[in-house]
């Protein structure tokens, strides 16, 4: 079985990339910085750590 320490980023492509970003924003947590224009954005994901290591 593959172990996942972290995840550095990942890229997705879709329609309503404001709509998009406020879902990541207002519920995930995450913080959003565009670029662009509205052609691109980041989001990046608060620090977790994984349950293996809060024990």
């Amino acid at each position: 079985m593959i172990r996942i320490d972290r995840l550095d980023h990942l890229v997705l492509t879709v329609a309503d990339i404001d709509r998009s970003c406020a879902f990541y924003r207002d519920i995930l947590g995450f913080e959003v910085v565009t670029f662009g224009e509205g052609q691109g954005a980041e989001i990046r994901a608060p620090e977790i750590q994984p349950a293996s290591a809060r024990a």
